[in-house]
């Protein structure tokens, strides 16, 4: 069976590209590559809704710090929002081990998109901080429900109104707009989207990077596609 096939060859795709928790990510995909799929999922019709200021307290940074494989099953069972609205699995692309200047390795993904297209929240939770530096130009950190993991969104041509320190959002809410700041090429608009383990100090800026991009695979049922699976070798 075609589907049943494609599903498999990404899944060992899945084992080679995600570093990050090797062991316990290959063993998702290989249960999910044992289930019968009636049909490749639906990619979520990503909502442009602004958030909903609800204000609260900080949460306690770091007092819910997992382990690398537990953060990767964790990821997987929230199903996160792809990012970028509009976008689909199938139009993604692995930047995450990637060099940049300076001799860095990306550990993000640059998810390309027009200048402007809203930056949808990728899991519910809260927002850390609201920031602008040199590299990432007008960026956010966000954290999930549970305070286990980050979320770095960057490059952002400006940020939907309403979007400041401890606001709590909703998966797909809109958080900013696509754009080129910071030390983003003008001529590439992008989101610079990372996934991060919450460090134990609480230290949220310098969390241990996780790969969105084979999570991004399973959940969204983009293996499925043959076209997809071949491109990725």
């Amino acid at each position: 069976m075609t589907t049943l096939r494609s599903l498999r060859e990404a899944c060992r795709f899945v084992r080679i590209s995600m570093r990050t928790s090797l062991g316990l990510l290959a063993a998702l995909a290989l249960s999910a590559c044992s289930r019968q799929l009636a049909a490749p999922l639906a990619s979520p019709v990503p909502s442009r809704s602004a958030p909903r200021v609800v204000r609260a307290g900080a949460p306690t940074l770091g007092r819910s710090s997992v382990s690398g494989d537990e953060a990767v099953s964790y990821l997987f069972a929230r199903a996160l929002e792809i990012p970028v609205a509009g976008k689909s699995a199938l139009q993604l692309q692995d930047t995450f081990d990637e060099g940049r200047d300076g001799g860095r390795v990306h550990r993000a993904l640059d998810i390309l998109a027009p200048r402007g297209t809203p930056v949808l929240a990728a899991d519910s939770g809260r927002i850390l901080r609201v920031k602008t530096n040199a590299l990432g130009g007008n960026t956010i950190y966000a954290t999930d429900p549970q305070g286990r993991i980050v979320y770095y969104y960057a490059h952002l041509d400006a940020y939907q109104e309403g979007v400041v320190d401890g606001l709590v959002v909703a998966r797909g809410d809109t958080l900013g707009f696509v754009g080129t700041t910071g030390n983003a090429p003008r001529d590439t608009p992008h989101l610079h989207f990372q996934v991060m383990r919450m460090p134990a100090d609480g230290k949220y800026w310098d969390g241990e990077p996780i790969n969105p991009y084979p999570l991004f695979l399973l959940t969204h049922g983009a293996a499925a596609n043959d076209t997809l699976v071949q491109g990725t070798r």
